[in-house]
């Protein structure tokens, strides 16, 4: 007789399978990054918070002679005690109606920096906005089209060649005025303070696009979209410019700083803003001629300008690295 054979299913071991953990998108991958980065995060933290004090700051802090940065208020201006004074005259008392006191006009000095911050922002986000324009185009067609490189890469060249300091000092001086007359003395200056700035900041997003579209150009599915007639413009809007993204964000948030320095710059030598129009290169320049007496009024813009400028530099440094696949989770 033959004995019959049990076949048995496969036993149990106990060990149960983890499920896998779902894949986490770019964007996840890029903030995991972007966290990771300690500056970064305190650089647009504070840089966040900076323009919520200038833009919603004014809204808190209420009154009439407030408000009206370039308001006087000569009743309070017999009160004013210093920050400065202060710290060495235990006799002083502080107005909290003006904390960060008030300028030889009576005008309230927190209201000013808070408009002035309102003025220095907008001018740093629109230059850099016709910086990033002017160099994508000129770095796409550059890197795209073989026989525009040679004649854009040497305009770059000339443009870096160039002292641009002086050279937008001398167009503010040609141009000021005109414009002036044209559309405003406020309208005229931030049109002319942006247009130079933009025109002359350009040359570093040139160059870094550039060579991201040299290298993207000859990937697979730049030939692929070749090969089937599709046109230079759609091959640029619809494959080019979705993989510049990354390097074009970065300059947008190192152009602010630039942007911000050079008007603070330009304020600060007297090539900016009308004096009744505050910014924080202009306070500067309206606190020199009293630094000794009173060096709060220095150091309030100078720490404004400085710590705004920092935290863009943190949060360009942070962006570059959380959006390079290369160096990402490293």
């Amino acid at each position: 007789m033959t004995e019959a054979v049990k076949i048995e299913g496969p036993q149990k071991t106990g060990i149960t399978a983890e499920p896998e953990k779902p894949a986490r998108s770019q964007w996840g991958e890029v903030w995991s990054q972007f966290k990771s980065h300690r500056g970064a995060l305190i650089g647009g933290i504070l840089f966040l918070l900076i323009v919520i004090g200038v833009v919603f700051g004014p809204l808190v802090y209420w009154n009439d002679a407030k408000y009206v940065p370039t308001g006087r208020d000569f009743i309070k201006l017999r009160d004013m005690r210093p920050i400065y004074h202060m710290l060495f005259d235990p006799s002083a008392k502080m107005d909290w109606a003006y904390p960060l006191g008030t300028d030889n006009l009576g005008r309230d000095t927190l209201a000013r920096l808070m408009f002035g911050g309102r003025v220095s922002l907008a001018v740093g986000m629109a230059a850099m906005v016709l910086a990033l324009l002017l160099g994508t185009l000129v770095g796409v067609l550059s890197g795209f089209f073989k026989r525009l490189d040679g004649m854009l890469m040497r305009l770059t060249d000339l443009f870096l060649a160039l002292p641009l300091l002086p050279m937008i000092l001398v167009a503010a001086v040609l141009f000021r005025e005109s414009l002036a007359l044209s559309i405003g003395p406020e309208a005229g200056v931030f049109v002319l303070i942006v247009c130079l700035i933009g025109i002359t900041s350009w040359m570093p997003t040139a160059r870094i696009v550039r060579g991201d579209v040299l290298a993207i150009k000859e990937r697979e599915f730049v030939l692929a979209a070749r090969s089937i007639g599709t046109r230079p413009s759609g091959i640029i809007t619809r494959h080019i410019l979705p993989n510049v993204m990354s390097p074009i964000m970065v300059s947008a948030t190192l152009g602010i700083a630039t942007a911000i320095i050079t008007e603070s710059s330009l304020s600060f030598l007297g090539f900016g803003f009308p004096p009744d129009f505050p910014t924080w290169g202009r306070l500067l320049n309206d606190s020199v001629d009293r630094m000794v007496l009173y060096p709060e009024r220095v150091v309030w813009p100078g720490i404004l300008i400085s710590l705004t400028v920092l935290s863009v530099n943190y949060l360009g440094d942070g962006l570059r690295d959380a959006l390079d696949p290369r160096i990402r989770g490293r």
